[in-house]
C-alpha cells in the first residue's frame, strides 16, 4: 500500500518507525517540522507537494484541534476507494468526516509501547469501510503490536481508559515500587533493576500460564510468609479494587467529553 503520514510526532514517529523496519508499504510523510524521517521515506512540507490520487490510506497523526485546518488540504492525495485511519485521540469519526465529507474511516487508539513494538491498539471502522480496508489496516497497525478490532467508538473510549492511558498507571505503579524498594535500603538503580525485572518476569510468566491471575497469585503466597504479609497492606479493605475501578472510570468518562 501506498500511505500518507500527516504529522509525524512521537507516535506517528514510533508507528512509523515500526513500518519501515517491516518493509511491507510505502510511506511519505507530510510535516513542516519532521527532522527525524527514516530512511526510505519519502518527506513533504506542504499539501501542494503532493500528487492527486495517490495514497490508498491518508493516516491522520496530527493534534485533534488542527484537523479541521489541516486535513481539508489533504483530501486531493487520497484515491478513490481509499479511507483515512486517525490516530489523533479524541477526535472521532464525525468530526474527522467534517473535514473530509463522506468517506471511509478508520479511527485507531494505540498506546506508547508501540515505540518497541508491543502497543495495544483499539480500531474502529465506520459503515462506509469495507471488509478488505478494515483487514488491511488491522494488519497494518498489528505490526506495531496487539490489534483489538471494536464494534463502536464507545468501545474505543473504554479502551482508552484501559490501554490508551494504562502506561501512565503502570509508569507510576513502577515508580512508586521503585521508591519503596530505596526506602527499604536498596541504591536506585539497584531498585530499579529489582522492579522492572520483576515486573516484566511476572508478566511473561502469566502469558504462558493457563491459570487465572488470582491462582498465579495464591501459587506464590505462602500462609503467613513474607508475599501474605505484604498482600495484606496493598489489598486492605479492598483499597486496590477500588482504586483501580476508580481510575478507568474517570478515565472513560473524560475520554467521553474529548469527541
Amino acid at each position: 500500500m501506498n500511505i500518507l503520514l500527516i504529522g509525524c510526532g512521537k507516535m506517528g514517529g514510533a508507528m512509523l518507525r515500526q513500518w519501515v523496519a517491516k518493509g511491507d508499504n510505502r510511506f511519505t510523510v507530510a510535516d513542516p517540522a519532521a527532522t527525524d524521517v527514516p530512511e526510505g521515506v519519502a518527506h513533504v512540507s506542504k499539501a501542494t507537494d503532493l500528487p492527486e490520487g495517490e495514497f490508498d490510506i491518508v493516516l491522520i497523526a496530527i493534534k485533534p484541534q488542527m484537523i479541521a485546518d489541516v486535513l481539508p488540504d489533504y483530501a486531493r492525495a487520497l484515491k478513490d476507494g481509499g479511507c483515512y485511519v486517525s490516530i489523533a485521540a479524541g477526535a472521532s469519526v464525525d468530526s474527522i468526516a467534517k473535514a473530509t465529507g463522506p468517506a471511509a474511516i478508520i479511527r485507531v487508539m494505540p498506546n506508547m509501547a508501540a515505540l518497541v513494538g508491543m502497543g495495544v491498539s483499539g480500531l474502529y471502522a465506520n459503515d462506509i469501510c469495507t471488509k478488505e480496508q478494515t483487514v488491511e489496516v488491522t494488519a497494518l497497525i498489528a505490526q506495531t503490536g496487539t490489534c483489538i478490532p471494536v464494534n463502536s467508538e464507545d468501545d474505543i473510549d473504554r479502551l482508552t481508559a484501559v490501554s490508551g492511558s494504562g502506561p501512565g498507571y503502570i509508569f507510576e505503579v513502577m515508580r512508586t515500587y521503585v521508591a519503596a524498594a530505596e526506602a527499604l535500603g536498596f541504591d536506585a538503580e539497584t531498585a530499579k533493576t529489582l522492579v522492572f525485572d520483576t515486573i516484566t518476569g511476572t508478566v511473561e510468566a502469566a502469558r504462558r500460564s493457563d491459570d487465572s491471575l488470582e491462582d498465579l497469585r495464591k501459587s506464590v503466597t505462602s500462609k503467613n510468609g513474607t508475599t501474605q504479609a505484604g498482600l495484606e497492606q496493598l489489598m486492605r479493605d479492598g483499597q486496590l479494587d477500588a482504586l483501580f475501578q476508580d481510575t478507568l472510570q474517570a478515565a472513560y468518562a473524560r475520554a467521553g467529553t474529548l469527541k
